[in-house]
């Protein structure tokens, strides 16, 4: 082979490459397409890797001389959004206790009630997550970005057991927080919270890591359940900053700040944040299901150390794990044979000390997923595998109800985590018998006569069954109760 073949060849062999790797970057580009975005975890390593930068490496974040919070405000306030929130009339926030120590910034006596709150954005294309409490019930919600640009947002899920939703506005190349590594975070380890609230642009406050897996009880979805293993911070957390980034130095997101510990409704002391591990999870599910895919152990647990319980001789040295009072009827964990009085002191090979723990790691699974699950019985320690179930003791995929659609009006499913009222929310009501009979947009229906409405299905079953004068009970979001009465 001649010089002149040689160096052809090395040309066009450099074009065939240059092609290839453009092709198949348009192909795993496109959202849904390729391994890389069945998660918002794979879509960030993904854009990463396609346009480093020494600002998003992790091992490039070192602090010469001391402290220096100023690589990671850098890096993440711009990607930190302000939300506005607008309701019809007064909002359930009124019962919210969120309301009352991590404020809304609106009132209802407002013609346009508001609230407003922070968001992080998860995605180049347009994906936020912010808390529950920020956009619960409302009709319109608003995103101001850190550079004051505005965007129509569309809830696409929340999820009331986490005090979590996921948000989406039609925007292409935003600035995204990268998602870090909660469940190796150090007590002691300087964090920020990183805030934009009431149109300040953005709020950047520093503290540290006080405690993890805090249980401060003001979650509850409709069932009772809840999920809390805050990250407990001394970081500066005020009114309107809810839904904003908790990050480490090296500008990695490690939770969503949710709650504060006061009763002025002002920082007095603490803040507690939702763990990213457990955003990860929540986000992925509601983008793809428009619900959680909410996994179960099966039982009733309780802390080693509450004083109420009666443990085995056997066991009575142990000071930390998690007791297992009940455990339900086929459920995961009674296949698999875990008893009444069992104490399981690891999962996965992590080891449990708390229900808090307990609860957070569980809650990272989606039904159908194995657990090993390490327990003392009797004093002996022992280890078995549980297939996590939902609430239906099945691992079919839950998917979000399609709004029902009965005599003018429009129905869909209600649960609130502050207040666990549940029932039916009339969405939309045109001509028809609901609203001849003076029924007005949000009420929630939670009893026709004397058969409680839990959800649509409910409610399908008890009005086809229904002829004649039905009475109907419910209560309005800004806390009427009402009832009407008409013929069926």
């Amino acid at each position: 082979m001649g010089k002149r073949q040689f160096i052809l060849g090395i040309f066009f062999a450099s074009i065939l490459g240059g092609a290839i790797a453009i092709a198949g970057y348009n192909f795993v580009s496109k959202e849904g397409g390729g391994k890389q975005y069945d998660s918002f975890e794979h879509q960030q390593n993904f854009k990463l890797s396609n346009f480093k930068d020494n600002n998003t490496e992790s091992n490039k974040s070192i602090v010469p001389e001391g402290l220096n919070f100023v690589h990671a405000a850098e890096i993440v306030t711009p990607g930190v959004v302000h939300i506005m929130s607008s309701y019809k009339r007064q909002s359930m926030k009124s019962q919210n206790p969120f309301h009352e120590f991590f404020g809304g910034g609106g009132t209802g006596s407002q013609a346009v009630p508001q609230a407003t709150g922070s968001g992080v954005i998860l995605s180049s294309n347009g994906y936020i997550v912010t808390n529950n409490h920020v956009v619960e019930d409302a009709n319109k919600v608003e995103i101001v970005l850190n550079n004051n640009k505005k965007y129509l947002a569309k809830i696409i899920g929340t999820d009331p057991t986490t005090d979590l939703a996921l948000l989406k506005v039609d925007a292409e190349n935003l600035p995204f927080v990268k998602f870090g590594n909660s469940d190796n975070l150090k007590i002691g380890e300087w964090v920020l919270a990183v805030g934009n609230p009431f149109n300040l642009t953005s709020t950047v406050t520093a503290g540290i890591v006080s405690a993890k897996g805090r249980n401060i009880n003001i979650l509850r979805d409709a069932n009772g359940r809840q999920i809390e293993s805050f990250i407990q911070t001394d970081a500066v957390v005020n009114p309107g900053n809810s839904g904003g980034a908790l990050v480490n130095l090296n500008g990695e997101l490690i939770g969503i700040n949710t709650a504060i510990a006061s009763t002025t409704g002002s920082y007095t002391g603490y803040s507690f944040a939702v763990p990213v591990s457990l955003v990860k999870k929540v986000m992925d599910d509601l983008r793809k299901y428009g619900e959680v895919q909410r996994a179960l152990l099966g039982v009733n647990i309780a802390e080693v150390v509450d004083p109420r319980l009666e443990l085995d001789s056997e066991d009575k040295e142990e000071l930390s794990g998690v007791y297992i009072t009940a455990v339900g009827a086929d459920s995961g964990a009674e296949d698999a044979g875990l008893l009444k009085g069992d104490i399981i002191v690891g999962i996965n090979g992590r080891t449990i000390k708390t229900v808090p723990e307990l609860q957070e790691i569980v809650a990272q699974n989606r039904p159908g997923d194995k657990v090993a699950v390490d327990f003392l019985r009797k004093g002996r320690k022992k280890n078995l595998t549980v297939t996590l179930k939902n609430i239906n003791h099945n691992t079919e995929v839950v998917r979000k109800a399609v709004p029902f659609k009965l005599e003018g009006a429009t129905f869909e499913n209600f649960s609130s985590g502050s207040s666990q009222l549940q029932g039916v929310r009339i969405t939309d009501i045109q001509n028809g018998k609901w609203e001849d009979a003076g029924i007005k947009e949000g009420f929630i229906i939670t009893r026709i006569d004397n058969n409680n409405v839990d959800n649509v299905k409910s409610l399908k079953t008890i009005l086809n069954n229904k002829k004649g004068r039905i009475i109907v009970l419910g209560i309005y979001p800004n806390g009427g109760k009402d009832y009407f009465a008409f013929d069926w």
